[in-house]
């Protein structure tokens, strides 16, 4: 494995992701001779990097190789796509029988079943049946009669788990289970406690727009973490956000989505329609546990403007809203921790 090691002072390292960037500031003069590696893969369907400071670069290298293992696990395991996934195999089993599954994935499903409980419905799994119709890439639009078909499809209450046998069965054929909406913020967390078992005390395990944080950089500042605005370049930010052992995920109506007429069609469908969420153009969500803010931006993002806030203020999450209107809010809990792009 080649890693890449930069040390420049005073040298401002930036990786794009979905509507997330990873600043990484080192200089030459690092106690005890502690550095940043880092190393970027294309994995679960985007770029992911794993950042990690240590003292050696042997240490670095083998915890960044164990953890991108563990990646390819779950990539095979949780791939909407792959057809010998477990996710596809309970898709094609659906209204048939049940699927047994690994821990992992059993795990994901329960989970997923429990915050779609939570966020009464506005995040759904089974948003697959919907998503299949759609091709963002292409410019396809489904129509409204083929939406209404597949509404009966799409509701997490049909999903029937048995933990005595660690199965999973969707009750009518036609269901699809989809984690592309939290799979990747689930990954990231796991993957930091695979690195910390590796001796890694600080890093960041970005896949996508979904990061984890854990401990500081070497000089004992936090990570910065830049939030991208919605409606610029890639590399235009809207804010900087400070972490020290948080997860952030932002869902946002540009990462996939086509423009029809004066319509925006993106991939943030609300599982009661088929069709996309309005209200806001990103959702950025922090909190300890990536699974969370996976799950919560993409469900804020379908709750819309005030339920989504009224959400959010009643379990006091952590949240930057960007509106349909291109006006925003950030909760009083974030303040300290978000510094925004036009006082730099």
């Amino acid at each position: 494995m080649k890693l890449i090691l930069k040390i420049v002072l005073a040298l401002l390292v930036t990786t794009a992701l979905a509507g997330l960037f990873v600043f990484v500031r080192h200089t030459h003069h690092v106690k005890g001779g502690t550095q940043i590696y880092k190393k970027t893969k294309i994995a679960m369907d985007t770029a992911i990097t794993i950042t990690v400071v240590s003292e050696r670069q042997e240490k670095a290298e083998k915890a960044i190789d164990v953890a991108f293992k563990k990646i390819d696990y779950y990539d095979h395991i949780f791939s909407f796509f792959s057809p010998d996934s477990e996710v596809s195999l309970i898709n094609k089993n659906a209204g048939i029988k049940p699927v047994q599954v690994s821990n992992d994935t059993f795990e994901l499903v329960k989970k997923t079943v429990e915050i779609s409980e939570l966020t009464e419905g506005a995040f759904d799994p089974t948003v697959g049946a919907f998503m299949v119709l759609w091709d963002f890439a292409k410019a396809v639009k489904p129509s409204d009669d083929e939406l209404k078909k597949r509404i009966p499809l799409v509701n997490y209450k049909n999903i029937i788990l048995n933990e005595a046998n660690s199965s999973v069965m969707l009750k009518l054929k036609g269901m699809m289970l989809d984690f592309g909406g939290n799979a990747k913020g689930y990954a990231a967390n796991k993957i930091a406690e695979v690195l910390k078992g590796e001796g890694i005390t600080s890093g960041i395990v970005a896949i996508a727009g979904d990061i984890k944080t854990f401990g500081t950089k070497p000089n004992g500042s936090p990570w910065y973490i830049g939030v991208r605005n919605p409606r610029g370049t890639p590399s235009d930010l809207v804010g900087i956000l400070k972490l020290k052992d948080l997860a952030v995920s932002t869902a946002g109506d540009y990462e996939r989505f086509f423009i029809e007429g004066n319509h925006r069609y993106h991939h943030i469908l609300v599982p009661q329609t088929g069709y996309p969420a309005t209200e806001f153009q990103s959702v950025t969500i922090v909190n300890s546990e990536g699974f969370i803010t996976d799950s919560l931006d993409n469900a804020v993002f379908v709750m819309g403007k005030v339920k989504g806030l009224e959400f959010i203020k009643k379990r006091n999450f952590k949240a930057f809203l960007i509106y349909s209107d291109n006006t925003t809010y950030i909760t009083d809990n974030l303040k300290e921790e978000f510094e925004r792009e036009n006082s730099h």
